[in-house]
């Protein structure tokens, strides 16, 4: 089937040459090796690293390569001539710099809505997202993250919602889906003795048909045959430094297994499925300041990445897209003569610095706060910089910024200090207007411009499945 004419015949054509403008125009390139050009895409898998800003991923590249010899998946996408590749606008309906829910609903729902929102336009309208249309289409569906599943950038896919912090509304929206794979964190959101109403929402799923599995082994042990929801973490599940360095990676899955068994429950569906896998807390590390939390779960949604591409690769019906929401907080390593050696310094971390901060308390010694960051650093401060960093603790002084530092520990002064050692240096600690990264790979791939606005993507996707917008 012509893929353009059936859109172009078909009720897709009825929401306007506005919105489609950005693909009467896609043109093709001899150049990238596309696998599965012009085929229709069966199956969808949408990969978010949330908050990757440029200098992100470069940084995970160049620490692989640093201490491997080998560099990042999604780079080696870049150098095979893999992929098609572009740059994204990401603004939202009320600012050129989005947050998660409305760059999350930009895909979802293929309209810009505004920042806090999920698909709900600043007069209320409300628009279809996307998983909803496939479903209806017949596929199979679902998400899995790093964050609570009922977070923004999943919730964009799924969900209409005036606002992004009504997390216990959304996870029943959640129950009455009845989507097929729903894996991350966010127990508070199920959980009776936990959300305000009482209601125990793992029974209301398991009534439903619903595996739910809170472990690792839970998981891996799910049967194929039954949708699946997962919740691994009171809130997020824990950053990948410290789920690797500790015993919680014997019961907390990572990116990469939650999307492998994502797969295997969907991929046998004689309509195909459509998946979200979301690196959520590249997000939490950059508005923190945090370079371990960020090259790290940097590099686990390069690992899921890989599960992806493997399985795309072997499937041949498969279009996988790979890009971010926004940036945050604009990273990377700052010139100077000991810059190499300075960087590959964070090769020593051990954890991130929101478990090392947590570890010092007020009236702890100089002695002893240099002692806590020289065990989770492999270096430490001067006795100067650990003075001023329990000052934060006794009071004196006070941390400002950090989206998710609810224990207003010191990310941005300890960031600034770790700079003298790591040569890592940040612009902010919140998001940014910048374009940003964008690869495309199977059928599908052929149709992406060298640049698109966000809510492109929406329409990409469907044209990618031959799905019509008539829901």
């Amino acid at each position: 089937m012509n893929r353009r004419k059936f859109f172009r015949n078909g009720s897709l054509a009825a929401i306007g040459t506005a919105v489609l403008s950005p693909f009467e125009s896609f043109g093709k390139t001899t150049e990238t090796d596309f696998s599965g050009k012009g085929k229709k895409a069966k199956n969808i898998i949408f990969l978010v690293s949330d908050g990757m800003s440029t200098g992100t991923l470069n940084m995970a590249d160049l620490y692989l390569n640093r201490q491997l010899g080998k560099g990042s998946n999604w780079m080696q996408l870049y150098k095979d001539n893999r992929v098609s590749r572009a740059l994204m606008d990401t603004a939202s309906a009320s600012s050129i710099v989005t947050d998660s829910s409305a760059g999350s609903s930009s895909w979802g729902g293929g309209v810009r809505v505004p920042n806090g929102a999920l698909n709900v336009g600043a007069n209320g309208e409300q628009y279809l997202p996307i998983l909803q249309k496939f479903k209806k289409a017949g596929k199979m569906v679902g998400c899995v993250t790093t964050v609570p599943i009922t977070h923004a950038t999943p919730a964009g896919f799924c969900v209409n919602s005036a606002s992004r912090n009504s997390q216990e509304d959304i996870a029943g929206q959640y129950l009455d889906l009845q989507f097929d794979v729903m894996m991350g964190g966010g127990n508070q959101y199920f959980a009776a003795d936990k959300r305000k109403d009482k209601k125990d929402m793992y029974a209301a799923f398991a009534a439903k048909g619903y595996q739910v599995a809170k472990t690792r082994n839970e998981m891996l042990s799910a049967s194929n045959d039954k949708p699946v929801l997962g919740v691994f973490g009171e809130d997020a599940v824990p950053y990948y430094i410290d789920r690797n360095n500790t015993d919680l990676k014997n019961t907390v899955p990572s990116l990469a297994e939650m999307a492998q068994k994502a797969i295997e429950r969907m991929k046998n569906h004689p309509k195909g499925f459509v998946m979200q896998i979301e690196s959520g807390k590249v997000d939490w590390a950059a508005h923190a300041n945090d370079i371990a939390g960020l090259i790290h779960d940097q590099i686990e949604f390069d690992e899921a990445i890989k599960v992806a591409i493997d399985f795309a690769q072997k499937d041949g019906n498969t279009l996988v897209i790979i890009t971010t929401d926004h940036g945050n907080a604009n990273p990377g390593v700052i010139y100077g003569k000991n810059a190499n050696t300075n960087f590959d310094s964070i090769q020593k971390y051990t954890k991130t610095n929101e478990a090392l901060l947590n570890e010092i308390h007020a009236g702890d010694s100089v002695a002893k706060v240099r002692e806590i960051i020289d065990a989770g650093n492999g270096t430490t401060v001067s006795e100067e910089d650990a003075k001023t960093i329990l000052s934060y603790y006794d009071g004196l002084q006070r941390e400002e910024g950090g989206l998710y530092n609810y224990k207003k520990v010191p990310f941005k002064a300890f960031a600034e200090m770790q700079k003298k050692t790591n040569s890592v240096g940040w612009i902010s600690m919140d998001h940014s207007a910048d374009y940003v990264e964008l690869a495309m790979f199977g059928p599908g791939s052929e149709l992406l411009k060298p640049f698109v606005k966000n809510t492109d993507l929406h329409y990409l996707m469907l044209q990618a499945a031959e799905v019509e917008n008539k829901f």
